[in-house]
């Protein structure tokens, strides 16, 4: 599985999270929500073969730890979704007044996010330019060997009509 552990926190106060595997990561994540400064950053720390991206905005913390193998454009995509998903869901005095582990009930949510992108990510936009650009450059390359052929039918025309006269 891809996406492996997510959660939302705001400072070192995890408010919700979800992880799949029985692996514990806990001492990890501690480790990493200790570390991120209070300023609104985007970043990804590697842990063993590990990478862990965060979103750090308006005192949230949404992180997600991956395989190395997923690279870093759909886990940020994923953290962006679960942000928008998380604070639509809860007001500011919600978030900013609830203890530890207080709104655990997004965790199912977390769960379900988890899940879509790890077996059906959204299409991602560059990989999608960059397939569309290579069939318009496939389309050109056949149009022009077309364009060449006539020609040199055209030539071969030529030719013949040239030798007849």
């Amino acid at each position: 599985m891809s996406l492996i552990h997510a959660l939302v926190a705001r400072g070192s106060i995890i408010l919700a999270e979800h992880h799949s595997g029985k692996r514990d990561f806990s001492q990890a994540v501690q480790t990493i929500l200790s570390k991120i400064p209070p300023n609104n950053s985007k970043l990804t720390y590697v842990w063993e073969q590990y990478l862990f991206h965060y979103i750090s905005e308006g005192g949230l913390t949404f992180l997600v730890m991956a395989d190395d193998s997923v690279g870093r454009r759909m886990p940020f995509t994923f953290l962006a979704d679960l942000q928008r998903r998380f604070t639509t869901t809860y007001s500011n005095d919600v978030i900013h007044d609830a203890p530890a582990y207080g709104l655990n009930e997004f965790s199912a949510q977390i769960g379900e996010l988890m899940h879509e992108y790890s077996t059906s990510p959204p299409p991602d936009a560059l990989n999608t330019a960059r397939q569309d650009l290579a069939q318009v450059k496939d389309i050109m390359v056949h149009n022009v060997e077309q364009i060449l052929s006539r020609g040199e039918r055209i030539e071969l025309l030529v030719d013949k009509t040239d030798t007849m006269a």
